[in-house]
């Protein structure tokens, strides 16, 4: 009889000590994905920011390639606002902060008012919030790509002449992109409370494994 409890234990925990030991396959996501998803055979095909070509302050091509395995936070801006770009500018100096020396992080600021926020502007506007050169890109280029890719990539508004006093239209939210081009959170850039929940938001996300 003590033989046989004895053989059971010892079977229960040879069950126990394989199951610790047995790699851990299953893949946790933390975050939502944002956007449409399409189903490929037994795939998932989530949306990811398109293809895309612009200049920073420093006169430097930006593309995909720039942001390639690396989390990124993108916004929409023009220099000359008055209204809510400098809440998110100062906002985004903090996530720029939290992240100072982590190569694995990026911020993208894309102006809604290219022919006026030329390279020497864009590099006078980083130097203000003191944005960091392969850190924080302020980027300029072609309108028409710029105001395609918030509306069919980041998902947001961006608009020329729209009634404003200023003259341009432009979302407040933050975007949150992962490794892979997707979008995985949107924050109010005006709003404290939101930027921490992206700071942490961002530690969690690079917690993922891809």
């Amino acid at each position: 009889m003590k033989l046989n409890q004895t053989l059971n234990l010892i079977a229960i925990a040879f069950v126990v000590l394989f199951s610790a030991c047995k790699p851990q396959t299953e893949k946790k996501i933390f975050l939502p994905i944002i956007g449409e998803k399409k189903l490929s055979n037994t795939d998932t095909i989530y949306h990811t920011i398109g293809d895309f070509s612009f200049t920073n302050q420093f006169g430097e091509i930006v593309t995909n390639k720039t942001v390639e395995n690396k989390i990124f936070v993108a916004d929409f801006f023009f220099a000359t606002c008055q209204s809510i770009c400098p809440q998110m500018s100062g906002n985004l100096r903090d996530v720029q902060k939290a992240f100072e020396n982590d190569d694995s992080l990026l911020i993208l600021c894309h102006t809604v008012n290219p022919m006026h926020d030329t390279v020497e502007v864009l590099n006078a506007y980083g130097q203000k919030y003191e944005a960091k050169k392969n850190k924080w890109h302020f980027l300029t280029g072609d309108k028409k790509q710029i105001y395609d890719l918030a509306k069919t990539s980041y998902l947001v508004n961006a608009f020329e002449d729209d009634g404003t006093p200023e003259g341009f239209l432009h979302s407040e939210l933050l975007l949150l992109i992962d490794k892979k081009g997707r979008i995985r959170g949107m924050y109010d850039g005006t709003d404290k409370v939101q930027v921490t929940k992206l700071i942490k938001d961002i530690k969690l996300l690079k917690q993922e494994v891809y």
